[in-house]
């Protein structure tokens, strides 16, 4: 989850290069830090505890042609700056950021120890610039062949810069289940945990895949793997640009990506839906087309939002594609017995396509000869390029931590899935049809919500003083219940749970009283008067209570003490219109309690280790 960025070529300014780690923040702001070489081969080393801006302004006004840096989420040792990266080894020579956990690094430290070497901080990640020190020592080798031998003896996940100051024009790059990606310039080229650190560089990048190693030097980048094989290694154009990863006037990304989303939605849908015929035409799913026909079972797995957007889908693919459907965390996937055949097929959600989780989930689905599938936002990411067959998002960059308009485009794709599978079963025309249709006006439905923003903010300001909250749904919104919560906890940092409303009899309603306000999500569809029964039940128990409508509904008005309005549309794909105005809800919520929600504490946007 931290963030890597690193450059080798023309002299820049140190101060220049941490914008690329800047872009990166995302990833981790525990501590951050940088080493860069100076005259005569002597390597510089600042490192700071919390943002970046804190690094920044220790930044002198040198210039350097070989910087490696990094932005931290602490796994092992609390933030500080002794385990803030570059670590280093005995002498100061190897300086070494790392992403991932090193699994056996208990084992490999206490031999080092015995062999004299020292070490300062807490973390997994110091034992590597001893460890290829040790190889080093003994082999008398080059940079990249002590990397090599040292990784060979590592087991867990890592994304990798590593320099060092006896050989001062040379970066070594290195990667296993931890996104890194080389970014190719004009006679420079750089080394980032994203694309979005060197797109004011370049936009052409190379993507490592597991266990292979990078060598970049003024004159160019080779390609190895941990079997000393040489590879050649195609580039790929980034198809998006710098001014979509940034604010662009918003005072957050998260607001800005919340107003994003009907062009995320209409970006997804482009040039897919055939709305006479009521089908669709997945280009990504085009070369397993008949296997898919074929599938008796699909499973459907994420985590976080990815795994909420899921549970929509299971609803929508088993009303109207009659396929069974289960959803499964990916965190837990692997260490259950799951029963795949070859008529099993095994979807993954991630936005970001690294999630650690989700990525050992597809890997266990692949290994039990499921056909696997995918719906990644991000072109290249490694879930992209191991599934069978997937759809891109095409949402462009998400930054805030909490996942939006990434959420809201992968409802899109589920819906599409689902008429993909069900028009290949059962599905009539003219229900094909009418969803079609529907989902060409979802945008402008997005944006009819969004106009009632200022609505959203008021409400806020009302209910920002209280610390503990209920959401509850039924059916396509149970869900987005749970999401709500979700991102009220995380932006505000205020007590919310999501619950089915059926459920709350069951244990929840103990807990209600005048000062635990609850959000009810209450569309006019099939569950609406079963949900009518349970705001009568909260306000006998003297509950404040919000409730999410479908507009033109006057009853509910009367019953509770707030209302939020939604259009009218197919009862499907009522999430993707409700999940709008509780995104905005979290956003002011956590705006007015002082908060910066595009950094929540604690988290990062691409979880990339267990």
């Amino acid at each position: 989850m931290c963030g890597i960025f690193g450059y080798i070529g023309k002299k820049r300014r140190v101060g220049d290069l941490i914008e690329g780690l800047k872009r990166l923040e995302y990833r981790g702001y525990d501590s951050s830090g940088c080493c860069y070489i100076v005259r005569n081969n002597t390597i510089k080393l600042i490192k700071r505890v919390g943002k970046i801006e804190n690094l920044e302004k220790e930044l002198p006004e040198d210039k350097t042609s070989l910087f490696s840096s990094h932005t931290r989420w602490a796994t092992h040792g609390i933030p500080s700056e002794l385990n803030a990266h570059p670590h280093y080894d005995c002498k100061k020579t190897i300086f070494v950021v790392h992403n991932g956990i090193i699994e056996n690094y208990r084992t490999l430290k206490e031999a080092l120890k015995r062999k004299g070497h020292r070490f300062i901080s807490d973390t997994d990640s110091e034992i590597l610039p001893h460890l290829i020190e040790e190889e080093q020592k003994h082999n008398h080798t080059t940079l990249e062949e002590a990397v090599i031998s040292a990784l060979r003896k590592v087991k867990g996940t890592y994304g990798l810069s590593i320099i060092s100051k006896n050989e001062p024009k040379k970066l070594v790059a290195a990667r296993n289940s931890s996104p890194l990606l080389i970014g190719i310039g004009e006679n420079e080229y750089f080394v980032a945990s994203d694309a979005s650190a060197v797109l004011e560089y370049t936009k052409k990048v190379v993507y490592l895949n597991d266990k292979e190693i990078a060598v970049l030097t003024p004159r160019g980048v080779s390609f190895t793997n941990l079997e000393r094989a040489k590879l050649k290694k195609r580039s790929q154009l980034v198809e998006w640009d710098l001014a979509d990863a940034q604010k662009g006037g918003y005072p957050h990304f998260m607001l800005k990506e919340i107003f994003e989303q009907p062009e995320a939605i209409e970006d997804g849908l482009r040039g897919r839906l055939l709305v006479e015929e009521g089908k669709v035409k997945l280009g990504g799913l085009e070369p397993i087309k008949e296997r898919l026909r074929s599938i008796k079972r699909l499973i459907i797995s994420g985590m976080g939002t990815a795994l909420l957007a899921a549970q929509v889908g299971e609803y929508m693919i088993e009303e109207y594609a009659g396929i069974p459907v289960e959803v499964e965390n990916a965190s837990e996937f692997r260490y259950r017995k799951p029963i795949i055949d070859n008529q099993t097929a095994f979807l993954v959600i991630s936005q970001s396509g690294e999630t650690a989780d989700t990525l050992a989930a597809l890997h266990e689905a692949k290994e039990k000869g499921a056909l696997t599938l995918g719906i990644i936002n991000v072109v290249g990411s490694t879930i992209a390029r191991e599934i069978d067959a997937g759809v891109y998002n095409h949402a462009g960059p998400e930054i805030g931590v909490a996942s939006t308009k990434a959420f809201t485009s992968q409802l899109s794709i589920l819906t599409l899935l689902t008429l993909l599978l069900g028009r290949s079963r059962q599905l009539s025309l003219t229900m094909g049809k009418r969803i079609a249709q529907e989902l060409t006006r979802l945008p402008q439905l997005a944006r009819e919500v969004l106009k009632d923003a200022s609505i959203i903010e008021k409400l806020a300001k009302k209910y920002k003083q209280y610390d503990d909250f209920l959401f509850l749904g039924r059916k396509y919104n149970l869900p987005i219940a749970y999401e709500g919560a979700l991102k009220l906890k995380e932006i505000s940092y205020i007590h919310a749970e999501g619950y089915g409303a059926g459920e709350m009899k069951h244990g929840p309603i103990a807990l209600i009283d005048e000062n635990f306000p609850c959000v009810i999500i209450a569309p006019q569809d099939s569950v609406y008067e079963k949900t009518v029964n349970n705001i009568q039940q909260l306000k006998a128990r003297k509950a404040k209570i919000i409730a999410l409508t479908t507009k033109g509904n006057a009853e509910l008005a009367r019953m509770v003490d707030d209302v939020i309005y939604i259009p009218k549309t197919l009862e499907m794909l009522t999430p993707i219109l409700s999940v709008i105005p509780l995104q905005l809800f979290a956003y002011y919520m956590g705006t007015m309690r002082g908060h910066d929600v595009d950094k929540p504490r604690n988290l990062a946007k691409s979880v990339t280790v267990e």
